[in-house]
Parts: C-alpha cells; sequence; structure tokens
C-alpha cells in the first residue's frame, strides 16, 4: 500500500479496535443470552422466546435500512456521516443501561439494540465506498482482514467479560453498558480524523447521478434486472445467508433449555468461540480472497457453515457439550471468510461511484434474509416442539441443507464465469 494508504489504514484500526467495545455490548449472543435469563418469569415465554429471536437477529434484519443509508448519504461527506451515526449508536447502547426489568423494559431494550443495528447498517454501507477509494484491489482484502481480527479479538473478550460480570453479578448491566459506550464515543472520535482519497471528485460524480440511489425500495432492486451476474450471486447468497441466519435464536434458547452452561458458557458458544476464530483464520482467508474472484471464494468457504452446522445438530441430538464447542470453533473459521466476502464482495461488480449504490442492495436483501431467516427458524423450532419431536437437531441439518444448495450454487457460477473466459 502507499504510505498514505498506509496512515488511513492505521487510523481506521485504531478506531475499529475501540467501535467494537461498545457493539460486542449487543452483540446478538450477548444480548440474547442476557434477554433470556434476565426476563425468564417476567413476560410470557412466547413472548420471551421471540424478542430473543428478534434481539438475535437485529443485526441481520437492521440490514434492510441499508438503501436508505445509500440514498440519505448519497453525496454528502462519507467520514461526517458516520461518525453522526456512531454517535447515535452510543446513545443508544448507553440507554440499555437504564432499561427496567419488566414488560416495558424488554420493549425498551428491543428499542435500543435494533435502533443501534439499524444505525451501524448505514456505517457499515458507507465504510466499503471509503475503503474503495483508499485501498487499491489487491489490498482490500488484507486492510478489511486486519481490521477484522482487531474487531473480532475485542468483540470476543467483551463477550467474555460481559458473560463474566453477569455471573458475577445480574445488575452490571447498570455500569457495563455505559462504560461500552464511552468507548464508543473515543472510536468515533478516531475515525472522524479519516480522509478519503478523491473525496470532491467522489461527492461531484454522486450528486451528478442522483438516479443512482431512491428511498423507494422497489427501485433499489432495479439494480438486479441492470446486472445479471450479480443478480445470480445474490440469489445464491440469499439461500446461503437463510441457511445460517435460522440458527442463531434456536440455539440460544435450546442452550438455555436444555443444557446447565449459565451465562458465560451459553454466550461462549453463540458468541466468544466463534468470533475468537475470526482472527486465527482471516489471515488464510484474506490471501485466498485476493487471488480469486468472490465467486470462487465462496464456492470453497461456504462448505465450513454446512459442518458446522451439522456437527452442532448432532451435538445437540447427542447432548454432547464437546462437539457444541467443536461446532462454535467451525463456524467460526466460515466466519472469518464471511466477513471478508460479505464486505468486499460487491466489489468484483461494482464501478467506485456506484460502490455505495452495489453494498446498499447488498446488506438490504442481507436484511429481508436476517428479517424472514430468523422467524422461519423459530417457527420450525416450535412447531417441532409442540408435536413433540426433538426440534433441535431438525432445525440444525435444515439450516445445513439450505446452506449447501447455496453452496452448491456458488460453484457452478464459478464454473460458468470460468468458462466465459475461455
Amino acid at each position: 500500500m502507499k504510505i498514505s494508504s498506509t496512515t488511513q489504514h492505521a487510523r481506521e484500526l485504531i478506531a475499529w479496535a475501540f467501535l467494537p467495545m461498545m457493539m460486542g455490548a449487543i452483540e446478538g449472543g450477548v444480548v440474547g443470552v442476557l434477554t433470556k435469563r434476565m426476563f425468564e418469569g417476567v413476560v410470557e415465554q412466547t413472548i420471551l422466546d421471540w424478542s430473543v429471536a428478534s434481539l438475535t437477529a437485529a443485526q441481520g434484519f437492521a440490514s434492510i435500512s441499508s438503501f436508505l443509508w445509500a440514498a440519505f448519504s448519497h453525496g454528502r461527506h462519507k467520514i461526517r456521516f458516520i461518525t453522526a451515526l456512531k454517535i447515535a449508536c452510543v446513545i443508544l447502547v448507553g440507554a440499555v443501561a437504564f432499561v427496567p426489568q419488566t414488560g416495558f423494559g424488554l420493549g425498551l431494550l428491543l428499542f435500543c439494540v435494533i435502533g443501534t443495528r439499524v444505525c451501524y447498517t448505514g456505517i457499515v454501507t458507507l465504510r466499503t465506498t471509503v475503503w474503495q477509494a483508499n485501498y487499491p484491489r489487491t489490498s482490500r482484502a488484507f486492510v478489511a482482514g486486519r481490521i477484522a481480527t482487531v474487531q473480532a479479538l475485542v468483540l470476543a473478550t467483551v463477550s467474555f467479560g460481559v458473560g463474566e460480570a453477569m455471573d458475577l453479578n445480574e445488575n452490571a448491566i447498570r455500569w457495563v453498558y455505559p462504560v461500552a459506550a464511552s468507548f464508543g464515543v473515543l472510536g468515533a472520535w478516531v475515525y472522524s480524523k479519516i480522509h478519503v482519497r478523491g473525496h470532491r471528485e467522489l461527492l461531484t460524480d454522486e450528486r451528478n447521478s442522483p438516479h443512482l440511489v431512491s428511498f423507494l425500495p422497489w427501485r433499489t432492486f432495479g439494480l438486479l434486472f441492470e446486472d445479471k451476474s450479480f443478480a445470480k450471486y445474490m440469489a445464491c447468497q440469499f439461500v446461503f445467508g437463510v441457511g445460517n441466519l435460522m440458527l442463531t435464536a434456536p440455539l440460544v434458547i435450546i442452550l438455555s433449555d436444555q443444557f446447565d452452561l449459565g451465562y458465560l458458557g451459553e454466550i461462549l458458544i453463540v458468541s466468544t468461540i466463534p468470533i475468537l476464530m475470526i482472527p486465527i483464520s482471516t489471515l488464510f482467508w484474506a490471501k485466498l480472497l485476493d487471488k480469486m474472484h468472490v465467486l470462487s471464494f465462496r464456492s470453497i468457504h461456504s462448505w465450513f457453515f454446512v459442518v458446522s452446522s451439522l456437527c452442532i445438530g448432532i451435538s445437540i441430538a447427542t447432548h454432547s457439550v464437546w462437539g457444541l464447542w467443536a461446532g462454535a470453533a467451525i463456524r467460526g473459521i466460515g466466519f472469518g471468510g464471511g466477513v471478508l466476502a460479505w464486505n468486499l464482495g460487491h466489489q468484483d461488480y461494482a464501478p467506485v461511484e456506484q460502490s455505495g449504490r452495489y453494498m446498499g442492495l447488498h446488506v438490504t436483501l442481507t436484511g429481508i434474509r436476517g428479517l424472514l431467516a430468523p422467524a422461519f427458524g423459530m417457527a420450525i423450532y416450535s412447531y417441532l416442539i409442540s408435536k413433540g419431536f426433538q426440534a433441535g437437531p431438525i432445525v440444525f441439518y435444515t439450516g445445513a441443507s439450505l446452506s449447501a444448495i447455496g453452496g452448491i450454487g456458488f460453484i457452478f457460477l464459478a464454473k460458468a464465469r470460468l468458462s466465459g473466459k475461455k
């Protein structure tokens, strides 16, 4: 990388080290476990279980707002916009400390967590535009990999710390979240010093092409008809993603109802162990992605999620805690590649001035499957439980099957692309 790019990268690393100190406190696995235990017996069981499903899936379905952020930010200063969104996240995360242990408190918690995730969606949507402007194609996976590594280490530490604090004192929520929010303030301040290469030209290009974005969701999907190759990639990504996103909420409930692991044990399996595997595996995945198109990458990477889902399903059926640890670790290896391909994959299709548009569509589709998949997983789980079946394994085998279908689709698309080059 050039010296200017290296300087920007150093600042980004520091900023993205502080932000996950805040976001780790509302990570789906962490806040899902906390909510399940904090409001047990306070609200009706079905409401609690579906609230847990909403919280664990918030990162996914909040992404449906991405097309709005792409439209709001079009032609506007990227760093100032991202910094403002980070401050909004700080306020919402800090407010979690004041949530009462009542039905109203559960509603307030849902508002704070989902609101934070909606704002964070805007951050994620826009930061890829910054990356595409500041770093060459051959360095982006390396840059994203280093940022993901830093984020993963911090997120894992925070999730472990929250679990330990809650095991020692269930009222720790009253000080954990303000402390977490204070780190978010530092992250926002550091990020505000970032510069975007060619920013003036980028904003001029955006202002000269207002037709590329829209506040109307159906116009966002017009890109699927304009770029058929990207549409096929998104179709496989959708099926593959549903297979993954449908599993987290049932897992939280299964661990709470069928295993005696405590706050920390549940958070370790749902959150900490998978996150810790990200920095361990990211360097391998980054080197692989730098060498190949995202389709070829996904045709290899997707199978780690298939194996993980099968492993966890078998472990639930046999009540094997060690199998759960193994499945969580394999899932984390998959996350290591997933954070790279999810953030950078669209750039193999998008010109730089349309990066936000492509990312906006990609993140919006993530939001749609994030809205549908957890409900699908919970519906299957609830129905099978009501009929007396051992629901856990079946749900995870279903998820593995959908992920496998998506993986097979990536293989066919990758082969077709390579054949078309010959």
